[in-house]
């Protein structure tokens, strides 16, 4: 089993990411993007080891890839790319998009309030034919108790062809997330109330949020929001420039295999 490597930025609380997995996935594209280990790990909330355990205490992290800052001007680089499958769930932008990008989030995650509100619209403008977004839920439960309902209740507004629009409002959490704020963001929409809550009673959704979370969490993945762009991954909020350096470094052909 790999040994755990602790990461901390100042902004969040931190818990441990396999240590292969982090170095795999990070490092070749920090070695890419010329990126700092404090700026790569820059506006993450936690997730546990595993949904029942609490998320782990805080440590610093050891400096690395800091030497990269003129390797964009070079040709191809090597990057360690995840299989990671769109599965079935809800995705925003043309399908044949040269760039996918698969999203693991939490409608109770500070930090994923802050991408979708900050560098997604910004991306959608920059690349609108080109950038595909799915959304997959990793609702961090022991620390974030409204999480996974919440991410039911978008499951079943999608019922009624609207879960795009009920994602955004969970997330500018104009009533916060309960039960009664899920039908009221029901009612703004113009859904029918009645039919959301049965779902939401029904526990309609539970089992593929479950699924979502298990495949995550199998995958290494520990932290919110993370994002794998045609399978290179990308840990935290981070801002739109990271985004647009390796979405533009991929277009260009530059990034192998």
């Amino acid at each position: 089993m790999d040994e755990p490597i602790p990461v901390a930025p100042p902004e969040a609380n931190t818990v441990t990411f396999k240590r292969s997995h982090l170095y795999a996935a990070l490092l070749p594209l920090a070695f890419v993007i010329g990126l700092s280990v404090g700026y790569l790990f820059w506006g993450r909330t936690p997730a546990p080891a595993q949904p029942a355990q609490a998320a782990a205490s805080s440590d610093s992290s050891a400096p690395a890839a800091d030497q990269a800052a003129s390797a964009t001007s070079a040709g191809p680089q090597e990057v360690q790319r995840y299989d990671v499958p769109a599965d079935d769930d809800p995705s925003l932008g043309p399908a044949d998009a040269k760039i996918t990008i698969i999203e693991f989030s939490d409608y109770e995650c500070p930090y994923c309030t802050k991408w979708r509100s900050e560098v997604w619209p910004h991306l959608q403008e920059t690349y609108p034919t080109q950038v595909r977004l799915v959304y997959r839920d990793f609702p961090l439960t022991s620390i974030h108790s409204n999480a996974a309902m919440a991410a039911e209740a978008a499951n079943c507004a999608g019922e009624q062809g609207q879960y795009w629009e009920y994602h955004d409002l969970l997330f500018a959490g104009a009533y916060g997330l309960s039960e009664s704020a899920y039908l009221k963001y029901a009612q703004d929409l113009s859904l029918d109330g009645d039919a959301l809550k049965q779902c939401l009673d029904e526990r309609r959704y539970q089992e593929e949020v479950e699924a979502d979370y298990n495949y995550a969490a199998e995958l290494g993945i520990r932290s919110t929001p993370t994002f794998f762009i045609n399978g290179i991954a990308i840990v935290g909020a981070q801002p739109f420039e990271v985004f647009q350096e390796v979405i533009d470094l991929e277009l260009a052909g530059k990034l192998t295999p």
